[in-house]
């Protein structure tokens, strides 16, 4: 940040006077160019304090310099007086006055060098701290990547750095963490723009500028691929030290992103595979794998919790018990006593759906009934305080889950796009509020109506029609609890 006019004139040993344009004085003073041509502007930048003894100037010259002097954008002008004018001409008074162009009296006895030492030291007391203070945000970004859930606490570190906002996306643009007010407005903007970062090539970010917002995007990536995107945003352009600070949370976010990625697909690998043997039956081939690892398998009655978080990762390291993912939702096996805790947790945390208490050989009945309740949560709900079981208990359940999968499938067969599922699962949830559902996804309402446009041409129905979305909730819902009816009917 370069140092004020008001700053420079401020200080007494230059004897500056300010003659006109006070209320300009908190511009920064970027150089100090001293001129005694006619026009200067052709060897000026902008932002400098322009000196002149004025020698070659007279009082029919005022109008055309000042007025070239504002449109170069120059930051102020001096004068000096005792060689060609005994004080400043009133013409060069009236004309800045009028420009709002600062105007200052450099007397005999200062040497415009003088000036010029003066700001140069400035600008270079500037840089230096500038530079101490991204060294230190580079220290507490580091000490923040060490902490325990390092990707989030390295956002937030950020976006109080930069005072703006944060947001971690994964390589698909879904928001991951996200920091300060704004952010997930700002992650549903630059996703279109992700499409040009994932380009074959060496990764490059990119910048857009607004009038009352500036946005960097970086690509995180290593050698093999781009594995998430950051993206920061705040109401002042960035510095050259403020870009240096994101770079380095840049930086940090690749290297855990990179370290973390085999270990934390391995571990939910083994997870996933372990519920799978208990929704089987299979109790004791599930408890000796999942010892290999180094875990347990809670005993005696346990509740079963299906849960849709904000934070998958975050949530089965807070979960009591034995946590695995399936598909996009968390699965925790929890004692019965502490079913309670783990409800808490799991509505803190974004949606859940609670079964009711049963032994090891019973976890599939606890699971179909946790999806069930989750498809009425709100963002709890227990399956044995729903009405009966509802009425889609009343249909055949082989005749509902052909019906669901056959209305369903151009969804999940539509690339890797999941989020179309669970983007519907959310419009439905909110009665078709788009600033409601959105918010649930954590994704921008614009994001989420160019999804149900894409959900109405794959499947061809219009989803203000209340006879289509009653037929794609009970397909939803049917879906939600197909799991463990699966595997116990093979």
């Amino acid at each position: 940040m370069a140092p004020t006019l008001r700053r420079v004139v401020g200080m007494a040993p230059l004897r500056l006077r300010v003659l006109a344009g006070e209320a300009a004085l908190d511009r920064p003073v970027r150089w100090v160019a001293v001129s005694e041509l006619a026009d200067p502007t052709p060897f000026l930048e902008g932002g400098e304090l322009v000196l002149t003894t004025g020698m070659r100037l007279g009082p029919d010259d005022a109008p055309a310099y000042v007025a070239s002097l504002v449109a170069r954008g120059v930051t102020g002008m001096g004068f000096g007086v005792g060689l060609g004018h005994d004080e400043v001409p009133p013409a060069f008074l009236d004309e800045a006055a009028r420009a709002g162009l600062p105007l200052v009296e450099v007397p005999r006895q200062t040497p415009f060098i003088a000036i010029g030492k003066a700001v140069s030291e400035l600008l270079a007391a500037e840089r230096h701290e500038e530079l101490g203070d991204a060294v230190a945000a580079q220290g507490r970004l580091t000490r923040a990547a060490l902490r325990p859930g390092g990707l989030g606490a390295v956002v937030e570190r950020l976006a109080r750095e930069i005072h703006g906002w944060a947001a971690l996306l994964d390589e698909a643009g879904t928001a991951l963490h996200l920091a300060g007010e704004g952010a997930a407005e700002g992650a549903g903007l630059v996703l279109p723009e992700l499409g040009r970062l994932r380009a074959p090539g060496p990764p490059a970010g990119l910048a857009l500028s607004g009038p009352h917002e500036h946005v960097v995007v970086q690509p995180l990536a290593d050698r093999r691929r781009v594995r998430g995107f950051l993206a920061v945003g705040s109401r002042r352009p960035f510095s050259p030290v403020g870009n240096t600070v994101v770079t380095t949370a840049g930086s940090l976010l690749t290297l855990s992103l990179e370290q973390g990625a085999d270990q934390v697909a391995a571990t939910r690998r083994v997870r996933a595979a372990v519920l799978r043997l208990l929704l089987a039956g299979e109790r004791r081939a599930a408890e000796e794998t999942l010892e290999a690892v180094g875990g347990t398998i809670p005993g005696g009655p346990v509740v079963v919790l299906a849960c849709e978080p904000r934070d998958a990762e975050e949530l089965m390291d807070t979960l009591p018990g034995f946590t695995a993912p399936w598909e996009s939702l968390v699965i925790a096996v929890v004692p019965e006593d502490l079913a309670d805790q783990a409800e808490r947790a799991a509505g803190a945390a974004g949606r859940a759906g609670v079964g009711t208490p049963v032994g090891l050989d019973e976890v599939a009945t606890g699971f179909d009934q946790a999806r069930r309740a989750l498809a009425s949560a709100s963002p709890v709900a227990r399956f044995a305080e729903l009405a009966g079981q509802g009425l889609l208990s009343l249909v055949d359940p082989a005749l509902l889950a052909g019906f669901a999968t056959a209305l369903l499938a151009p969804l999940r067969e539509y690339g890797s796009r999941a989020d179309l599922v669970e983007s519907l699962r959310a419009y439905l949830a909110c009665n078709g509020h788009w600033d409601a559902a959105a918010q649930r996804l954590g994704v921008h309402r614009h994001t989420l109506r160019y999804r149900m446009r894409r959900v109405g041409e794959l499947l061809g129905r219009d989803l203000d029609d209340p006879a289509a979305r009653a037929e794609l909730w009970v397909a939803l819902s049917v879906q939600s609890g197909t799991g463990s009816t699966s595997l116990r009917t093979r």
